[in-house]
């Protein structure tokens, strides 16, 4: 058989390294990671599996935000595909009888472009932490968040900046769904099972000193990860900014292909923020309850699925939380 000249050669073990490293880097709800990197037969690719045994089944009921984190990864996987001078062709759910594969990335071919995605987005996967810090009182201007609009378009995802109408009712309906999964033993514990002590063991969760601080005037509503255990370091709170400036991922549908989507235009949206040196955090609370997260949907812009909201601005950047290793997460088919 003869080989198609326009093919790269097989992956070496110094390149599955790279991706997969890449790939480990994006962000997931309390940090689970739940993703698996697996070379596909011919060498010249990589499959993307759900690990659903880090799954955050209260939190995450249907697993979205699971699919999101995998869509994340992915994201990551077609920037590193740039540093080997290849293409990164992505099929998202090829195979209905293996629902726990949700992508197949070839990098068969050679790179079409040398900045595909506008920019050299690769150093940013390494800088870009979740900031729970406050902000300061600056608005992102408004040319940085048309290029994040755009980069989530790009990937079939539409992102709202929010007035301050709408910045305050998002507001109100995270800040009731924080005081509910408080309230809740069985969520409050699942939140708590994913925190990490800060000696730097962990490979999972968030470890004590990423946490962050709680808003001094209660107006910014951060996520307690259901109360902090007595052997954690004690952190005072600190004021925040008096208007936070949100933004929501927005899909028409609410499946799997557009969970993936959204991980990807998330991705796309950090990174490219990062480069801009805005910081950004999930308010994830009002997703978890199906009433607040139907309430966060903008009536005046008819039908549609809020996946995410974030929270942009400019602070510090964000303690760095932990990452399983390689050898972990790149390695066989799952069975």
């Amino acid at each position: 058989m003869t080989l198609d000249p326009a093919l790269t050669q097989m992956l070496s073990a110094a390149d599955l390294r790279l991706l997969a490293a890449a790939g480990g880097a994006a962000p997931s709800l309390h940090n689970s990671q739940p993703w698996r990197f697996v070379p596909t037969p011919d060498g010249r690719g990589l499959a993307v599996y759900a690990d659903t045994a880090r799954s955050v089944p209260l939190a995450d009921p249907v697993g979205a935000a699971a699919h999101i984190a995998v869509g994340a990864a992915l994201f990551n996987l077609r920037v590193a595909a740039g540093q080997l001078d290849r293409e990164p062709l992505t099929r998202l759910l090829p195979d209905a009888d293996e629902p726990e594969l949700l992508a197949v990335l070839d990098l068969s071919r050679p790179a079409a472009a040398l900045t595909p995605f506008g920019r050299d987005l690769y150093p940013a996967i390494a800088a870009r932490h979740s900031s729970r810090e406050p902000f300061a009182q600056r608005d992102v201007p408004e040319a940085v968040i048309g290029e994040l609009i755009d980069a989530a378009r790009e990937e079939g995802v539409t992102l709202a900046a929010l007035e301050e109408e709408g910045v305050r009712r998002v507001e109100a309906l995270t800040a009731e769904a924080e005081s509910r999964n408080a309230a809740d033993p069985g969520r409050a514990a699942e939140s708590r099972a994913w925190l990490r002590s800060d000696d730097g063991t962990a490979e999972d969760g968030i470890p004590h000193a990423a946490l962050g601080p709680q808003d001094h005037d209660a107006r910014v509503p951060m996520r307690e990860f259901g109360g902090r255990p007595p052997e954690a370091p004690a952190q005072p709170s600190q004021r925040f900014e008096a208007l936070p400036q949100l933004c929501t991922l927005t899909t028409p549908g609410d499946g799997p292909l557009d969970w993936l989507r959204t991980g990807q235009a998330l991705e796309r949206v950090w990174l490219l923020a990062t480069a801009h040196g805005v910081r950004l955090s999930i308010w994830h609370q009002a997703i978890e309850w199906p009433d607040t997260r139907w309430a966060l949907r903008d009536p005046d812009t008819g039908p549609g699925h809020v996946q995410l909201v974030l929270r942009v601005g400019y602070g510090p950047s964000g303690a760095a939380t932990p990452r399983r290793t390689v050898e972990e997460t790149l390695g066989e088919r799952p069975s």
